[in-house]
């Protein structure tokens, strides 16, 4: 992305030409509504925009991957408690793609807010899309470069590919145990830091211990007290974003477990062979996982927008008051919630495809005020912390309610029963231990 540009209307026969994608000359002209970014902001506005879109208007969802990924289910993967395409849902299933909307798998190069253009490097080349209404939803960056030696030495947690490389390390590092005689380097190949005590770091603690717990079995030379995860987080307590009776659930079950959760205490270096943290401790572990921090995406930085603390800054209806005819919403947008401080991206989304629909029918818009019902987090396998309407609940039943509503968000009920079935049955049989490579066969030596 680092040759994302902003241009003017007279730059470039790009910019003073465009044109609508795949379109004949004597097609009738729409009023093309883009979005950039398929995460579960542009999903979900894009699913609700479908119906609720006025007749002449078209959506153009552009993303760089062909899938929208359901993060908060990434530490399953780690913990092979379930299977990578198992957390992704293909956008072309959630935009149902016909004359009224159209899905263009790009990357964006550059926009053009003069001209109400977006152009973006394709399958097929440069391809420019007009618009009438600009939504962004690009999301943001994992961030490497708070602790010195994060980014050289540290496994980050944002995408798919992220949770099938820790995955493989994992396995890696049970297979290097069984082959070393030195007592130290096999504690230190069997011990695991995660930084980061929110969702992502809670989440990713607790699959790693009970995976490594259930996994064991098939490495017979590894001992039980060479396996240890250690959970270092900042605060005072865990899962910040929640009440603090459910940050302590969650530290009471990973103690439980096993887990060392060391709260009150910053990583202050980082290298290959252990974790150094501002008390002076010292953690020997070749592997480090990092899920705190992160950082703005290019476009959001070189768009010339307005930004706060990294994100674009919108008015209460998500509208940018810098660029008329564009939104944002979602992690890369500042939005602001008369009723919550959380980012609400599902609902983010919903309410700006109500407001496009508004705005396009020459009707007022309404500013985004949402009150979230609950909030939930896993704490390993078959383990949850949750609070729906103000009722706190833990355990096993935490647990399916966090599934069941990540479930109820994929798309067609075939997949959803596809889904369900191979939950039921990891729930049953132990995790799976495929180290998968991802190698062609010409590339095998």
């Amino acid at each position: 992305m680092n040759s994302l540009r902003v241009t003017s209307a007279c730059e470039g026969a790009l910019s003073a030409a465009p044109s609508r994608p795949n379109e004949r000359a004597d097609a009738p002209q729409w009023r093309d509504i883009v979005v950039i970014g398929g995460g579960f902001a542009g999903a979900s506005l894009a699913r609700r925009l479908q119906r609720r879109m006025p007749d002449g208007c078209r959506i153009v969802l552009i993303s760089e991957e062909s899938y929208t990924t359901f993060n908060p289910m990434l530490a399953e993967v780690v913990g092979a408690s379930i299977f990578p395409e198992q957390v992704v849902a293909p956008l072309r299933q959630i935009l149902r793609q016909g004359p009224r909307a159209q899905f263009i798998m790009g990357r964006v190069a550059s926009l053009d807010f003069t001209a109400k253009s977006v152009h973006c490097a394709t399958l097929s080349g440069m391809t420019v899309v007009p618009y009438d209404q600009l939504v962004l939803a690009f999301g943001n960056l994992a961030r490497t470069d708070f602790i010195p030696g994060l980014a050289e030495h540290a496994l980050p947690l944002k995408t798919v590919g992220d949770a099938m490389e820790i995955r493989n390390v994992v396995l890696r590092r049970l297979a290097q145990i069984e082959l070393e005689s030195d007592r130290e380097l096999r504690a230190a190949l069997g011990h695991f830091v995660v930084i980061g005590g929110g969702f992502s770091g809670v989440e990713v603690a607790g699959e790693l211990v009970d995976c490594l717990k259930n996994i064991r079995r098939y490495y017979p030379r590894v001992e039980p007290g060479e396996l240890r995860v250690t959970l270092v987080h900042d605060l005072d307590a865990l899962l910040p974003e929640l009440p603090k009776p459910l940050g302590e659930a969650a530290k009471v079950s990973l103690l439980r477990r096993g887990v060392d959760v060391r709260l009150t205490v910053r990583a202050a270096r980082i290298s290959a062979e252990e974790v150094e943290l501002q008390d002076g401790a010292r953690l020997l572990a070749r592997s480090v996982i990092t899920t705190a921090g992160t950082r703005p995406h290019p476009i959001a930085t070189q768009c010339g927008l307005p930004l706060e603390r990294g994100r674009v800054v919108v008015n209460p209806d998500m509208s940018i008051p810098a660029a008329p005819g564009v939104w944002a919403l979602g992690d890369c947008a500042r939005v602001e919630n008369a009723l919550d401080a959380t980012v609400f991206a599902v609902r983010q989304g919903r309410r700006l495809a109500d407001n496009l629909a508004l705005a396009l029918a020459g009707r007022p818009t309404l500013p985004f005020r949402y009150r979230a019902r609950g909030m939930m987090a896993t704490v390993g396998r078959l383990n949850g912390v949750a609070e729906v309407f103000g009722v706190p609940f833990f355990g096993l039943p935490a647990w399916l309610s966090w599934r069941a509503y990540y479930l109820s968000q994929m798309p067609t009920f075939g997949r959803k029963l596809r889904i369900y079935v191979e939950w039921t049955w990891g729930m049953i049989f132990p995790a799976d231990i495929t180290h998968f490579r991802f190698t062609r066969s010409s590339k095998k030596p």
